[in-house]
């Protein structure tokens, strides 16, 4: 008679001591799923009738702003400014500085994200990044300075949402006037004041390749003004802007 101690079954079936989900766990599951893609696609809806309205009306805020305000509360330093109001010189300028490929693409500059990538894998961390305007412009106008694989699922559709409803000219004219130039300073025009007391129409040259290449890193620049980096770029920008193409 085989003693009771070695006995051992066989037969049972590897998945039968694992806990089932029970129904209102699989309910309350989908309900929170329905919830989230509800709320991304309330998101999109937002952002698709924000940019038929801001295809005819002035860019007053955004939330890159709202969120620079909410910080401390200080007040912005904005003021819109019509594309013809802009001086061409900060228009080659920043195309040079910011995306040279502008008129090129639909959004998306693939051979600069590329490119952007290998530098980052080549140094082992970000050193460089591959964003066209219409991107930069997407995250200022909709999201806030914080990463993360949904912000920028989201950031790629108001992207390609932006390219097919905008112009070229509209999509640089609302950059121009939304990015940030220093600490609560948005707009080339609140720059042009702020750095040089003329208007944004009037900048020479000289004036707009640095406007351009302080985007970078704008609080940092505001203060060091002489940093070798950025006369180094504004040296560049200076070269390159006279071949630059720009919306007519």
């Amino acid at each position: 008679m085989v003693p009771l101690r070695r006995l051992k079954v066989h037969n049972q079936h590897p998945n039968a001591t694992r806990p089932m989900l029970s129904a209102d766990m699989k309910a309350f599951i989908v309900r929170a799923l329905l919830i989230v893609v509800s709320i991304l696609i309330m998101i999109q809806l937002w952002i698709f009738s924000s940019l038929i309205y801001w295809r005819t009306h002035d860019v007053e805020t955004t939330m890159f702003m709202r969120w620079t305000y909410l910080s401390d509360f200080e007040p912005i330093q904005h003021q819109w400014r019509d594309y013809d109001k802009i001086s061409d010189n900060f228009k080659h300028a920043i195309v040079a500085a910011e995306d040279a490929k502008f008129l090129d693409h639909h959004g998306f500059d693939w051979d600069g994200i590329e490119n952007a990538l290998q530098r980052n894998l080549k140094k082992d961390k970000v050193v460089a990044g591959g964003s066209t305007i219409s991107q930069q412009l997407a995250k200022n106008l909709f999201f806030y300075n914080r990463r993360s694989f949904i912000r920028k699922g989201q950031e790629a559709i108001a992207t390609t949402m932006m390219e097919r409803m905008w112009t070229k000219q509209r999509i640089l004219e609302v950059y121009m006037n939304s990015v940030e130039f220093g600490d609560h300073i948005y707009g080339v025009e609140a720059a042009s004041q702020h750095y040089f007391s003329k208007s944004a129409a009037s900048l020479s040259r000289e004036q707009a390749a640095f406007l351009a290449v302080i985007l970078t890193n704008p609080k940092y620049y505001q203060k060091n003004r002489d940093d070798s980096k950025l006369q180094y770029r504004k040296r560049l920008v200076l070269k390159y802007m006279r071949y630059t193409r720009i919306p007519d």
